[in-house]
């Protein structure tokens, strides 16, 4: 037998081996497990959008979505919901593991489920709209009344179409109640606790469930292959910062190093790092129910900052900044809800930060300028200097770490080098270095 003939008989019984194991696995059943914890925003929307049409793609017999949630914003939400509703297989969301919570948005998000767990020691409930809420104070009573009455709607139709607890929604909704897992199982919010997700399947096996275009699913869970479907490395970042305190910190990041580069033109380091931290900033931002306003004031605040160091006066403009910076970190996200809310102890750290970073900075400065001279004027004339601010014809040049003011013969861009012509009190003359 020569080698083509070996080499095609083991590529056949390669093929047919193969083909046996895709039958194999086709008749297995296999489950999805999603994970989805933190506030519900948009990147996790996403996610679970992507991983349950994946699961059903493979051919799924079920998907769950473990989830432990303090709530989240409403349009994600509901596209969670649809994602959910929609879906050709089975979907089990199971709050857990224990400790978890599903509250506010996550409470709709248990509800639409095709089966509903929770892991033991777990609680459900305060699905008040008020965190959805498109302002950033209390709601007129009719705007109020109109949320209110639309997510209670929503969440009835909800609990209707899997029989479960309408009143109890309701309530969740109006009253903002909770509910422990047992006492959520005993009132027929949830369909099962259980205390892991090995039981959970385990216990689903036999199940019917009854999809929205009518069809009637048994699930058969019994050897399931499991699989997780993670967050991509993209997605858990994004996920991450769509956070009102990490935003905050990549938006005072931004500042920091356009304050540093401005302050020191050649270093460029950490101008590029502010401006990559700025961008992620508005993404992040872009994603969450923003105030423009209290933006708008954290920009006010750093640009009176930056004045305060290029200005005669002292302490007004800090003053001012400080005002500002407090206003806007405390109005910039809209809604009454914890995880739309700036901490104030990162809020304190930032004013305190900036503040006496500023405050530093002038005072060197001053110290700076009312220096002596270490040598006679004869010593610096000829000298090289660089330009700190533009020259037009007054302003600030670095000699040997010492600010100094200068008078320019002619306009001179920040950075340029310069030559000392001569020396009047602490005011140098220079010109353009050619």
């Amino acid at each position: 037998m020569n080698k083509r003939k070996i080499a095609g008989i083991l590529l056949s019984l390669s093929l047919l081996f193969f083909a046996f194991a895709l039958t194999v696995k086709a008749s297995v059943p296999q489950i999805r497990v999603l994970t989805a914890r933190g506030t519900v925003n948009p990147v996790l929307a996403d996610y679970i959008e992507r991983g349950i049409n994946e699961a059903e793609k493979d051919g799924a017999l079920l998907c769950i979505i473990r989830l432990d949630t303090p709530g989240g914003l409403d349009t994600a939400m509901r596209d969670i919901v649809k994602s959910i509703v929609n879906s050709r297989i089975p979907v089990a969301v199971y709050v857990s593991p224990a400790g978890a919570r599903a509250a506010s948005a996550g409470v709709f998000i248990t509800v639409s489920a095709h089966i509903a767990a929770m892991a033991p020691n777990t609680a459900i409930g305060a699905a008040s709209p008020v965190a959805l809420s498109p302002g950033s104070g209390e709601l007129p009573k009719t705007l109020s009344e109109k949320i209110v009455n639309d997510a209670a709607a929503y969440i009835r139709s909800l609990a209707q179409e899997h029989e479960r607890n309408v009143e109890w929604a309701e309530k969740a909704v109006r009253e903002a109640v909770s509910a422990t897992s047992e006492e959520a199982l005993s009132l027929k919010v949830i369909d099962l606790v259980s205390p892991s997700v090995d039981n959970l399947i385990s216990t689903l096996d036999g199940r019917e469930v009854k999809l929205l275009d009518g069809r009637t699913i048994t699930l058969n869970t019994r050897g399931a292959i499991v699989e997780n479907i993670d967050m991509t490395g993209i997605e858990g970042f994004l996920h991450t910062i769509a956070d009102p305190n990490i935003a905050y910190i990549l938006l005072t990041l931004a500042f920091l190093g356009i304050m540093v580069e401005i302050f020191n033109p050649p270093l460029i380091f950490p101008g590029v790092i502010g401006a990559i931290a700025g961008l992620l900033a508005f993404y992040a931002l872009g994603m969450l129910p923003v105030n423009y306003a209290g933006v708008l004031f954290v920009v006010l605040a750093f640009a009176l900052f930056i004045a305060e160091v290029f200005t005669p006066g002292f302490g007004l403009l800090t003053g001012g900044g400080i005002i500002s910076l407090i206003i806007g970190s405390l109005i910039m996200f809209k809604g009454n809800s914890p995880f739309l809310k700036i901490s104030p102890w990162l809020i304190a750290f930032t004013v305190i930060l900036f503040a006496g970073a500023v405050i530093f900075t002038v005072i060197q400065i001053l110290k700076t300028q009312q220096k002596q001279p270490s040598t006679g004027k004869e010593e610096l004339i000829g000298k090289t200097a660089r330009a700190i601010t533009t020259l037009s014809p007054d302003g600030l040049v670095m000699y040997r770490g010492e600010r100094w003011k200068a008078t320019a013969e002619e306009d001179i861009e920040a950075g340029q080098d310069v030559i000392i012509k001569e020396v009047h009190g602490l005011t140098l003359r220079v010109t353009n270095k050619k």
